[in-house]
């Protein structure tokens, strides 16, 4: 059973996240955890100055299932099913060694050895005093502190395999440091620091919260039927309102921005779910990580008491919305997404008005669903197209069929391959073009607003102030004016 429980999917990562929680639960206000590299005796120690349990106590915890799971607990409590002290030990290594103490109290240590569980009688899973030979300097630290615990990972062999070096070590070390940054963000600070090889874990912030350029924020709900569930909605800015690619970079999230979009499920502030969709959707069909809304993220709290209604696993890295919120939540998640897109479509700025009510020229090109597909054509009446062609004599059939090859040779593949794979849709809207490019597009369409159009003027001026892609450029709109 042991060994079978080895396999429940644990990385590193993930475990290291277990160890912690246990640690926030004890009252920890600093957790220090080494990774030290000894070939096939490296070893990994976590400590923490909680409160520390007396002999009794770690006996039940190093049991497997010492709780039961439907008992009711501290709302602070982040375990669950007495289970992840061991489990998440027993994913990475062979041998758990735990030495703790309350103030005042004596050190307890207890060790489990998954290679000498044959050495029980019948029916017996020993339980060994102390630690292993020759790794009492491991534990030492607990004799000048006066309460705490030290977990101890010996014998890595899901860790230290075949081929594993020093190297290895260091790189898995940055991946601990990124997931207990994401994990614990929320109570690093004033609460928590952790310590990972001596240097503080930095929390990331999925929220980007104080952020200038931020493009929504919305304010907290209580879901109908379930007040103890909170949600807050963000839409995040463009990657044109960050500084420095490195700054936008770490604002992605360790699994990139595409990755992090969705909900951020958090059970007494610490994040369970790092992006998910919750299998949330429209129409029968599951809402999938897509680059429009890489921009959505989510954040919802739920209580540790609805656990079994959310589905959350000994892994805390599953759970369901119960059916009766499914709906609100997926009517708070569209809204989010749909703002997302737009961020992502205009690049931060406004989405296109429509022009029926806003009095901006009709857009160039329309879009038309057919039972094949969408086209996109060029539309006839916009008011440059159709000056031309009122003027065009005798070249007129031959614009139109030059419009037609346009149309029909839009190479839609190659903006969707391009957008895949820069992550980014193509910059338009003379987003890269200087001043003077725009301008003499600006005089070539007033002039034709005014001497062809009919409009005064200020008529012109004021409908192409209102047009995309002009309405980034008041200033140009503005000093247009007829030219002899």
């Amino acid at each position: 059973m042991l060994e079978s429980l080895r396999g429940l999917g644990y990385t590193t990562s993930t475990a290291i996240a277990d160890i912690v929680d246990n640690s926030i639960s004890a009252g920890a206000s600093l957790v220090d955890i080494r990774f030290e590299w000894a070939d096939a005796q490296s070893f990994v120690r976590i400590t923490d100055d909680g409160l520390g349990m007396d002999d009794p106590e770690l006996e039940s915890a190093l049991r497997l299932g010492a709780k039961d799971p439907r008992d009711s607990r501290s709302k602070d409590d982040l375990g669950r099913f007495g289970m992840g002290l061991k489990t998440a030990t027993f994913s990475q290594a062979r041998r758990l060694t735990v030495a703790t103490r309350k103030a005042g109290g004596a050190i307890a240590c207890l060790r489990w050895d998954l290679d000498r569980i044959h050495e029980g009688e019948a029916g017996q899973w020993p339980l060994f005093e102390g630690p292993e030979a020759g790794s009492e300097p491991r534990i030492a630290a607990l004799d000048t502190m006066e309460q705490g615990t030290i977990v101890l990972w010996e014998t890595l062999d899901r860790i230290v395999t075949q081929g594993f070096k020093p190297t290895d070590l260091a790189d898995l070390v940055e991946q601990v440091d990124s997931h207990l940054a994401m994990t614990f963000h929320r109570l690093i600070g004033p609460r928590l620091t952790i310590l990972l090889n001596g240097r503080k874990v930095q929390p990331w912030d999925p929220f980007l919260l104080g952020h200038a350029s931020k493009r929504w924020e919305s304010d907290e709900y209580r879901l109908a039927g379930a007040p103890d569930v909170l949600v807050q909605c963000h839409v995040l800015p463009h990657r044109d309102f960050f500084p420095k690619p490195e700054v936008y970079d770490k604002a992605g999230g360790p699994a990139g921005w595409t990755s992090q979009q969705g909900f951020y499920v958090y059970r007494n502030e610490r994040l369970l779910l790092p992006g998910t969709w919750l299998r949330l959707g429209e129409r029968g069909k599951a809402w999938t990580k897509d680059e429009p809304h890489r921009l959505a993220r989510i954040r919802l709290d739920i209580p540790n008491t609805a656990d079994a209604e959310w589905k959350i696993d000994i892994l805390k890295s599953t759970a369901a919305p119960p059916v009766r919120l499914r709906e609100q939540l997926a009517r708070l998640a569209r809204e989010t997404r749909e703002k997302a897109r737009d961020v992502f479509a205009f690049r931060g700025g406004r989405a296109a008005s429509a022009p029926s009510t806003s009095g901006a020229l009709p857009d160039v090109w329309n879009a038309r669903a057919l039972a094949q597909g969408t086209t996109y054509r060029i539309a006839r009446d916009h008011d440059l197209v159709a000056s031309i062609l009122d003027r065009a004599g005798p070249m007129r059939d031959e614009i139109l069929s030059l419009l037609r090859l346009i149309e029909e040779t839009v190479p839609v593949q190659r903006i969707w391959l391009d957008t895949a794979e820069d992550k980014e849709i193509p910059r338009n809207g003379f987003s890269a073009a200087p001043d003077k490019e725009v301008l003499e597009t600006l005089e070539t369409m007033f002039d034709v607003l005014v001497r062809h159009r009919g409009l005064s003027e200020d008529e012109a001026r004021s409908r192409l102030a209102k047009t995309k892609p002009f309405d980034a450029f008041p200033a140009l709109v503005g000093q247009l004016a007829l030219k002899d």
